[in-house]
């Protein structure tokens, strides 16, 4: 279509081809197969001069628009790449959205101003193929999955209550003494009422080194924001993501417990997309800058 519109404009094979850097012979080549795939005659052709049929005529204004239409979009993607724009959908879950992305996405919004961003959180886990999103923020093992995943941290589980809870009911000294106390617990995860410590005694190399109890409460809920709410309230003893008890365990509103005992396996954190999504410039940016600011882990208690 190119070679074809060089021609027409220049009127001839050969001062189009010094334009696109080709021999006469291979653009003549090019408006012929255009014109066999057409069915038409794009030409008539004399020895000094070519002149366009009406079919001809009719043809370039629609490749000319084509081909316009071609460079504009190549020269948005080339300045998109340059600076980001557009919409991007994005999935949380409710811990890492309420407790982490409020204080960076003015940062974020400040480097990529072009970008508009529309967060759904959710507990509960999103295909994001079906419901169209460009990224979503999930933790734990990603398991057999087609989308594409870049670690953007990790998280480790604290038990902690607070200092009015342990002031009215005392602070467990050995594991066993939880048994004694209100352990609040998710109900989306029965696995996570097992709580896993060691003695520090213990060589911990050995496979007999950790064991699991199972703890009861009289609280809980399917949210681990409620469990973190109920513990700042002094209703019991919770094991929560650090990445939502940091802040409050500073402040001294949450007191860590057990914790020569506790094992506080690490979970990744990762920033998901769909295949081929992962090209598109406004999903790099925001995967690299969560891996920029959380890569680190900020929320750590040793931080």
């Amino acid at each position: 279509m190119d070679a074809f519109v060089q021609a027409a404009r220049s009127r001839g094979f050969s001062a189009a081809a010094r334009d696109m850097g080709l021999t006469p012979s291979a653009v003549s080549k090019l408006v012929g197969r255009l014109e066999q795939r057409l069915g038409v005659r794009l030409f008539n052709r004399t020895t000094r001069q070519l002149h366009l049929t009406p079919e001809g005529e009719t043809f370039l204004a629609r490749a000319e628009q084509i081909l316009a239409d071609i460079a504009d979009a190549e020269a948005e993607i080339a300045e998109s790449a340059s600076q980001p724009r557009g919409l991007l959908r994005m999935h949380s879950n409710v811990a890492f959205a309420h407790y982490q992305l409020p204080a960076v996405m003015r940062g974020f919004s400040a480097r990529y101003p072009e970008i508009q961003v529309e967060l759904s959180i959710t507990d509960t886990l999103v295909d994001l193929i079906d419901a169209g999103g460009d990224l979503g923020v999930r933790s734990g093992q990603l398991g057999d999955s087609s989308l594409v995943a870049r670690r953007i941290g990790e998280m480790a589980r604290v038990i902690c209550a607070s200092p009015a809870y342990l002031r009215q009911f005392g602070t467990p000294v050995r594991p066993h003494d939880l048994f004694e106390h209100n352990c609040m617990t998710l109900t989306t995860n029965p696995g996570l009422r097992r709580w896993t410590f060691r003695d520090p005694s213990d060589d911990p190399r050995s496979p007999t080194a950790s064991y699991t109890l199972e703890v009861h409460g009289k609280f809980s809920a399917n949210n681990a924001e409620m469990l973190m709410q109920w513990a700042l309230a002094g209703s019991g003893i919770a094991r929560i993501p650090d990445l939502m008890a940091g802040p409050a365990i500073r402040a001294g509103e949450l007191i860590p417990l057990l914790t020569p005992y506790h094992v506080a396996e690490q979970i990744p954190l990762w920033a998901v997309c769909p295949p081929g999504r992962q090209t598109a410039p406004r999903v790099q940016a925001m995967m690299t800058y969560l891996a920029e600011h959380f890569g680190d882990s900020p929320w750590r208690l040793q931080a």
